[in-house]
C-alpha cells in the first residue's frame, strides 16, 4: 500500500520541524511560530531556549499545575477545546454537531464486540488540540491501562472544517487506543488521534508504537500491571490533533463542556 499524501506532508514536515538550526535562526523560527500561533508560554521557558520546533512544539510545563486529588475528580488530561461531548447512542458518538461516527469502527478490529459493547450508551468526550495549544498529555484520573492498540491511518487536519466536511474522520486517521480501567472497576478508552503535520504521537510506556512510520497494520500491546496516576504525564502529539474518551454508562457524571477551552489538571467530570 503506498503512503498516503498527508502521512508524506507530515513526514516532510516533521523534518523541517526537527531539525536544529543555527541559534539566530532557530530563535526567529520559534518566536515566529509563537506569535502568529499565539502561544501563552508564561508557564515555559522561553522560546528561544528551545533547538527546534518540535522541542517548542513538545514542551513540559515547568511546574505541574495543581489539581484535584480527590478520586472523585476526572481532570482534563490536556490543554484543548471541547468540540464535543454527551451520550452516545448505542454505539454512536458525535464528531460534530449533525455528524456522527460509531465507536465500534472507531476501536478498530482489536477489540472484541463485548468489549465494544462496554461504552454503549455512556460518556464520551472529544478535545481538540490546536497548533496553540500545549501539547503534553496527561492521566485523567488513578487507571490501570489494559491494551494498547496502534492503528496506522491517514492523517487529515482535525480542526472544525475538516470535521465538518469529511464523515468518520476519526475513524480514517492514524490512532493509538488505550483500553483502561478506573479505580472503581469501571473501563473507558482513550483514544489519540492523529493529524496533519508531523503526525507523530509519543506513548511514553509504550515506546514500541512509532506513529506516521511504515505501519500498515495494527499492533497490539498487552500488560498485566501497568498502573499511571492521576496528572502522570504519558506522552504528546507532534503537532496539533484530538482525543477522544469513551466510557462505560455510568461512569462519569459530564459537565455540559461543549465549545468550552478546558486546561490539563481541571476537573471537567466525576468519577461514579
Amino acid at each position: 500500500m503506498s503512503k498516503h499524501i498527508t502521512s508524506a506532508i507530515s513526514q516532510n514536515f516533521g523534518k523541517f520541524a526537527n531539525k536544529e538550526f543555527p541559534k539566530w535562526f532557530q530563535k526567529i523560527v520559534n518566536s515566529s511560530y509563537v506569535g502568529l500561533m499565539g502561544l501563552d508560554m508564561s508557564e515555559f521557558h522561553a522560546p528561544s531556549t528551545y533547538r527546534s520546533l518540535n522541542a517548542l512544539f513538545t514542551r513540559k510545563l515547568r511546574e505541574d499545575r495543581k489539581y484535584s486529588l480527590d478520586a472523585e475528580a476526572f481532570i482534563s488530561p490536556c490543554d484543548s477545546l471541547i468540540s464535543e461531548c454527551g451520550t452516545l447512542q448505542e454505539d454512536y458518538a458525535l464528531q460534530i454537531k449533525g455528524m456522527r461516527y460509531s465507536s465500534d469502527e472507531l476501536l478498530g478490529e482489536s477489540f472484541s464486540s463485548d468489549e465494544k459493547k462496554i461504552i454503549h450508551d455512556g460518556e464520551f468526550v472529544n478535545f481538540y488540540l490546536s497548533p496553540k495549544d500545549y501539547h503534553r498529555y496527561h492521566i485523567p484520573t488513578n487507571l490501570k491501562v489494559l491494551r494498547a492498540v496502534h492503528i496506522p491511518g491517514k492523517l487529515y487536519p482535525v480542526n472544525f472544517p475538516s470535521l465538518r466536511k469529511r464523515l468518520n474522520l476519526f475513524i480514517e486517521n492514524e490512532r493509538v487506543v488505550l483500553l483502561c480501567e478506573n479505580a472503581s472497576g469501571k473501563k473507558f478508552y482513550m483514544v489519540l488521534v492523529g493529524a496533519l503535520n508531523v503526525g507523530v504521537m509519543q506513548v511514553a510506556f509504550e515506546p514500541k508504537i512509532k506513529t506516521n512510520a511504515d505501519a500498515q497494520t495494527s499492533t497490539v500491546y498487552e500488560y498485566k500491571d501497568l498502573y499511571l496516576n492521576k496528572g502522570d504525564d504519558f506522552g504528546c502529539f507532534e503537532m496539533g490533533s484530538t482525543i477522544v474518551i469513551l466510557a462505560q454508562k455510568g461512569m462519569l457524571e459530564l459537565e455540559d463542556l461543549v465549545g468550552k477551552d478546558v486546561k490539563y489538571g481541571e476537573t471537567i467530570a466525576k468519577n461514579v
